[in-house]
């Protein structure tokens, strides 16, 4: 176990968001995590600001923006930092660093993005900065392009795993239909989401729109605390291990469907926590695309190469399986503002913990839980394993 822990939260709503800019997005999100922590402004020792950017914005130094969004905040030390989808989780161990090296007591982490406002050629071209530009800047349907090659090529070994990239689509969308903070709180059947139709047509084969995940706003923020500052708040949940690995930028020179950045973030986290994924009781997964999910099952170890279709055709990551995957809704209907998301998905996974996930979204046993977020095609790799500690 860590000596860091996250004491405080808060969420906004992701989608296409009314706040003009990233600023107003972090102001609607850093003063409500230190109240529901219980810490006054005036104990926090560092900010770390996750934001991808990369052209969303002009406004750049989005560190400094944590001291305009909060101006009690204005002369605390912040720290912005880019990991591409990843960029959240980036924030948050940095957090962590900060914390167990013993330089404060009190870190808030903010993860922000604000990507509606441009069209979405340029939103595409703007994620392709994730990519190997050298290499892929010319694949076809941007992000999406890069995922439905995978998705080719792991169809090409494995056989057409078109119902049950469907399958995790409706199962995601169910699940988001009880998260208020998702961008998009509908639900799917099966048949709309394995059905090529108008409302949805291919995005770059085989990959369909319900395949892919949204382009939205949103902010997240997490008040992290070592056990000594923690004493006596109303809530902690601690990292029983947490991992980052990265594999090579490049898809041309590894296996992409392999995600073994991904395998091996898992292994290093469940090795050091002591545990397996039996004694996990939900996990929080990067479906930026609902085949990274199923490539992610079998990553993280649920099924042998190849055999990740199985375990959502036969319900085990469904809501009453043996490990529901993305109670949240995932990335698929919760929403994927580049540099909130990773913050976001700890937020997620905290509230179960701290069994304060809103109704209907909280899992019926939630004593250590799992999250997992990728940067690029599983090029840097997150993992933690959570637990409520106080």
């Amino acid at each position: 176990m860590t000596n860091a822990r996250m004491v405080g939260w808060a969420h906004s709503r992701f989608g296409k968001s009314a706040a003009p800019d990233t600023e107003a997005l972090m102001a609607e999100v850093m003063g409500p995590a230190l109240d529901h922590a219980g810490v006054p402004a005036g104990d926090v020792d560092a900010i770390f600001v996750g934001c991808m950017n990369n052209g969303f914005s002009r406004q750049d130094f989005v560190g400094a923006l944590a001291g305009m969004a909060m101006p009690e905040l204005a002369r605390v030390p912040a720290t912005r930092l880019e990991n591409a989808c990843a960029t959240g989780s980036a924030a948050l161990y940095a957090a962590i660093d900060f914390i167990e090296a013993g330089r404060g007591d009190v870190a808030l982490v903010v993860g922000v993005e604000k990507m509606t406002a441009l069209p979405t050629v340029e939103v595409g071209d703007i994620l392709l900065g994730a990519s190997y530009r050298s290499e892929e800047a010319e694949v076809e349907g941007g992000f999406a392009g890069l995922f439905g090659q995978i998705a080719q090529g792991y169809f090409q070994k494995h056989g057409d795993q078109s119902d049950a990239l469907a399958m995790i689509a409706a199962k995601n969308h169910a699940n988001g239909v009880h998260n208020p903070y998702a961008h998009m709180q509908k639900a799917f059947t099966f048949e709309q989401c394995n059905t090529v139709s108008d409302r949805n047509p291919y995005v770059a084969p085989p990959l369909r729109r319900t395949d892919c995940s949204l382009v939205s706003d949103g902010a997240a923020a997490i008040v992290v605390a070592s056990e000594r500052a923690a004493k006596g708040l109303a809530r902690g949940v601690g990292f029983r291990a947490r991992t980052q690995a990265n594999d090579v930028l490049a898809l041309s020179k590894r296996d992409p469907a392999a995600f073994d950045g991904a395998r091996r973030a898992w292994a290093g986290s469940l090795d050091a926590a002591g545990l397996t994924l039996d004694d996990l009781h939900f996990v929080e997964t990067h479906d930026c695309f609902t085949i990274a999910e199923l490539i992610e099952y079998e990553a993280m170890g649920l099924a042998p190469r190849g055999r990740g279709a199985d375990v959502i055709r036969d319900g085990t990551t469904t809501r009453d399986g043996r490990l529901p995957v993305n109670l949240s809704g995932g990335l698929k209907s919760k929403g994927h503002p580049i540099g909130a998301t990773g913050v976001s998905m700890h937020v997620m996974a905290a509230m179960q913990l701290a069994g304060e996930a809103p109704e209907g979204m909280q899992a019926a046993r939630a004593d250590i839980g799992g999250v997992f977020n990728m940067g690029g095609a599983s090029v840097a790799n997150y993992c933690s394993i959570l637990e409520r500690v106080q």
